[in-house]
């Protein structure tokens, strides 16, 4: 490898580096395994894109594979629709599956482990209820109480636990507990659940069971029952990490290892999905698509591109610490990337007519304007040029200050692939309003065909009044008025930004009018627009992605 192939050559982050020793030790024959196991109890949030991008993205780069396994042991907050969304949102952000599995698949083999434990003297039906096991715990620093039933028998325990399964008992009336070390530093140690009886039909397994294994049970024997060789997790679960061991060493099966790093906290929105929830039920949003929202549907619906999101998260890296992102860096990977891709159009959203006055009444002249610089080769479309034209009102001042280049009496403009135009007259209401300007054009200065000679320094866009189409616009921003919504003292919810959402109508030319839900347009002068699903043949409804420049930034005097 060359000087040079070494500098570009991309540092490896500290889970590559574990990686690529267990490799290089023959770990596992050198085979890579690795799983993202969501629960389905709401929709997936650009930190969970994050855990994606690592997990797949980490399998392809050495020759292995991902399960997409579902962490379905809690039927009270689980649904079929979040399990098909979120595998259409892992589709969507380009990956697929080795395998799709499910904690419920374990079911029997988890019950089995139970008992094995129980047989070991290990595990044991607990008949306390909730608030005297809580009071039996101790404190980080005051070792626990046993409790009075931990010192059953095997053969009772396995007849309770037995009896659990069939439903015998009431629910939150017993619970089976790992026997471990009731003063240790570590709180997970000290004895905790492995399962609790729950009457509630299962997405899956219907009413088969009454009893659920809790995460830290179902959680690292379904790693070793696939014969995972790298199981990632966020910085919450170091704690978790030693019961994650000791389960696998007692039980003695396939040495599945945790790894942990940091989530993703992103500045401006929540990450939490119970708090997420809580937007969706109490109507502080639309649903869990609602372009506001972090998550990868309402990502997508705003227009954020997959390519956007895994650039995101490439760029924001592994880390071993927690951090805030700052959600600017997300609007840039979009905007890099819709300016490659997005076709360009003309819409107007605050109207001023232009009459020119020296055009004819009745005629249509086509002029050909650029889909996208970026890409020549998509070719060019036609613009409608009209005696009545709409531009913004912000692009004509009847006073203007020296060096102003927009529109101004007896002062040129360039329209945006059509012509030279001079304004020589303004009209006014009755308050002293403009009304509108006439305009005269110069014949010979069309775009592309330009002999007139002339320079002018101010280019505008407009829409032909006539043949325009109106649209309407959702203009979002930051979801919260706070960086850290979650830090703040009092309800997060006291802090979402009232001026996240406003609606406008807009004048399309008529290009757009074949776009479809999911297209995504640069406006030009306007920033990133895709179309919503909510449009119909009738009106055409655009989201705004992102503007063309970071302008939160500058509001907010960074």
């Amino acid at each position: 490898m060359t000087i040079e192939e070494k500098k570009e050559e991309k540092s490896l982050n500290f889970i590559e580096e574990i990686v690529e020793d267990d490799i290089r030790e023959g770990k596992h024959g050198g085979r890579v395994l690795t799983r993202f196991p969501p629960e389905p109890n709401g929709y997936l949030h650009i930190g969970h894109a994050k855990s994606i991008c690592l997990n797949f993205g980490l399998a392809k780069k050495y020759g292995g594979g991902t399960n997409l396994r579902f962490d379905d042991t809690n039927p009270t907050t689980e649904d079929v629709e979040y399990v098909d969304s979120i595998k259409y949102d892992v589709r969507w952000l380009g990956f697929d599956w080795v395998e799709e599995r499910y904690a419920s698949d374990y079911f029997d083999q988890l019950y089995t482990f139970a008992t094995e434990l129980i047989k070991a003297g290990l595990a044991y039906v607990d008949d306390s209820t909730a608030e005297e096991i809580a009071a039996l715990k101790g404190t980080p620093t005051e070792p626990g109480k046993p409790s009075p039933y931990r010192d059953r028998s095997v053969e009772e325990n396995l007849d309770l636990f037995e009896r659990m399964r069939k439903g015998e008992f009431a629910e939150g009336s017993r619970v089976l507990r790992a026997k471990i070390d009731l003063a240790s530093p570590n709180m997970h140690l000290r004895d905790p659940f492995m399962y609790r009886i729950k009457f509630a039909h299962h997405h899956r397994t219907g009413d088969t069971w009454c009893i659920y294994p809790m995460y830290d049970f179902a959680h690292g024997q379904s790693d070793a029952i696939e014969k995972i060789t790298h199981s990632i997790c966020t910085l919450e679960f170091i704690p978790h990490r030693a019961l994650y061991d000791w389960f696998i060493k007692n039980l003695e099966i396939f040495p599945s290892k945790q790894y942990e790093f940091a989530r993703l906290n992103l500045t401006y929105t929540v990450m939490s999905k119970r708090k997420l929830l809580q937007l969706v039920n109490e109507g502080h949003v639309t649903g869990w698509d609602d372009p506001r929202m972090p998550t990868i549907s309402g990502l997508r619906r705003r227009g954020y591109t997959p390519e956007s999101i895994r650039n995101f998260c490439d760029r924001i890296g592994v880390a071993k610490r927690d951090n805030l992102i700052d959600m600017s860096l997300l609007e840039f990977c979009v905007r890099e990337d819709l300016n490659k891709s997005a076709a360009r159009r003309m819409v107007v959203t605050d109207p001023l007519k232009v009459v020119v006055t020296n055009f004819p009444e009745d005629k249509v002249e086509p002029c050909q304007s650029e889909n996208n610089p970026e890409q020549p080769e998509t070719g060019d479309r036609e613009m409608p040029f009209t005696r009545e034209l709409y531009i913004e009102q912000e692009d004509f001042m009847e006073n203007p200050p020296k060096k102003y280049f927009r529109l101004a009496p007896g002062q040129m403009v360039r329209l945006k692939s059509a012509y030279i135009i001079q304004c020589n007259e303004v009209v006014k209401d009755a308050d002293g309003n403009v009304q509108e300007v006439h305009c005269t054009y110069i014949e010979n200065s069309k775009s592309g065909q330009d002999e007139s000679g002339l320079k002018v320094k101010g280019t505008l866009h407009w829409v032909s009044a006539s043949e325009a189409i109106p649209v309407e616009i959702r203009q979002y921003d930051r979801l919260f008025r706070v960086e850290d919504p979650s830090s703040e003292e009092g309800d997060f919810k006291d802090y979402l930004n009232p001026d996240s959402l406003s609606v406008i109508t807009g004048y399309a030319e008529p290009a757009l009018q074949s776009a479809q839900p999911g297209d995504s347009f640069q406006f030009l002068r306007k920033g990133y627009f895709a179309v919503d699903p909510d449009s119909t043949a009738d009106k055409l409804v655009f989201n705004r992605t992102v503007g063309l420049r970071d302008n939160w930034a500058k509001e907010a005097g960074k």
